[in-house]
């Protein structure tokens, strides 16, 4: 059994016991995971690779689903353990490494966010006509009020929970009115006839890549989620997490597919919009609409909360935590609301930055698999064979493939 960590040491607010139940801090973390995931860059990702790939994108989805499983199951228990963010994990294998850590993902995170920013505001603008930067504004204050309240990270929780079920409840309206080619999916999922490395980095990258990693278990070690005895909460948040995203991305494949094996062609500049306003028209354009806020907005706030908290090494314990915290989180979402305003995302920047992020997923992995196997991070608890091993298979995939892809785009 590993020792008790030192909160000090944590970057974590002074808690003697969690505030809510164990397993309700595990499904805030798992809806957090899942939805800082389901972004306008997932929308775009998956729109996109169905358009140029078709069913044999299936196979694609089933290898993240895998790997999805693998890397969460793997991250989720070594920071529970250990009761450390993975930038002081990192900083225990090697002073430093932590820091270096800090700035990928944080990067990464605000290139992200920039693009969950532009996306609620383009929600708003299929919605009510406003313009996206408009519709940025009135987004980037929307979660900044999210942040500003009261508790905080319960209504964080709750917020994200309603946007899930708003997201799978349009998705599946749309299959409903729509004619799915199922058995051609499910034979190209399982036989693809072409395999392209590009989209399995990106939505890898775009579905447990960069912060998205780390969303779930920094967030139930703030809800003082720590030590061995807890792992059972981190394995049902884990797999949930998996789920939701897994399912959302399946239901959309499909939608997509749908539209794409009629021969419609999806635009360029807004793929998915082209799937909802082909199944049901105008109607089904502002159900996009309300499908991409709602995405956005909750991978807005997943976003800040995580890239945040690979920042605040200056804040670790005390009464001015939460608030020196909050005033960090704020900042995050003003800056990149700023700069979607004046400087704009396109789509092909969303899909771009989802494959950055599987860049970073075979280093921050490695470094989690290796604490997973340090006396001194851990202590006496034994990590699982079969995700230690599964992990560095992932680790070796993820940076073939990505090295494959810098040569392809080359």
């Amino acid at each position: 059994m590993a020792d008790k960590p030192n909160k000090a040491d944590l970057n974590i607010p002074d808690l003697e016991q969690p505030t809510h139940s164990p397993r309700s801090i595990a499904m805030g973390a798992a809806f957090l995971m899942a939805m800082s995931a389901v972004g306008p860059g997932f929308l775009t990702q998956t729109a996109t690779f169905t358009g140029q790939l078709g069913a044999d994108f299936g196979f694609a989805i089933l290898l993240c689903i895998i790997f999805d499983i693998i890397v969460q199951m793997n991250v989720w228990r070594v920071i529970v353990v250990s009761g450390k963010k993975a930038q002081g994990l990192a900083n225990d294998i090697v002073p430093g490494l932590g820091y270096l850590l800090s700035f990928l993902v944080a990067i990464g995170g605000l290139f992200f966010n920039i693009g969950n920013i532009g996306g609620a505001g383009l929600g708003l603008n299929v919605l009510f006509g406003i313009s996206p930067q408009n519709g940025a504004l009135i987004a980037g204050i929307l979660a900044i009020l999210i942040f500003v309240v009261k508790n905080a990270l319960t209504v964080m929780d709750r917020t994200v929970q309603i946007l899930a079920v708003i997201v799978l409840g349009i998705l599946i309206y749309v299959l409903f009115i729509m004619k799915i080619p199922y058995g051609t999916a499910i034979q190209h999922t399982f036989v693809p006839s072409k395999v392209d490395f590009y989209s399995i980095v990106t939505i890898v990258g775009g579905t447990v890549g960069g912060y998205i990693s780390f969303s779930g278990g920094h967030r139930i070690l703030e809800g003082g989620l720590i030590g061995e005895k807890n792992i059972k909460y981190a394995n049902e948040g884990a797999l949930t997490g998996i789920g939701i995203a897994s399912l959302v991305r399946i239901l959309l494949f499909l939608a997509c597919l749908a539209v794409v094996t009629t021969g419609v062609k999806l635009a360029a500049s807004n793929p998915a919009a082209t799937v909802f306003k082909t199944a049901a028209g105008s109607f089904g354009y502002k159900f996009f609409g309300i499908l991409l806020f709602a995405a956005a907005i909750s991978s807005v706030i997943g976003c800040a909360f995580t890239s945040v908290s690979f920042l605040d090494y200056a804040v670790n314990k005390g009464s001015s935590y939460e608030r020196i915290h909050q005033a960090m989180i704020v900042g995050f979402i003003v800056v990149s609301t700023i700069i979607f305003y004046f400087i704009g995302s396109p789509a092909q920047v969303l899909v771009f930055v989802g494959a950055a992020n599987g860049f970073i997923l075979p280093i921050s992995l490695a470094i989690l698999l290796i604490a997973s196997h340090h006396k001194k991070i851990v202590g006496d608890y034994h990590h699982p064979n079969w995700l230690f091993y599964s992990g560095w298979l992932v680790v070796l995939f993820m940076a073939f493939a990505s090295i494959k892809t810098v040569i392809g785009l080359f």
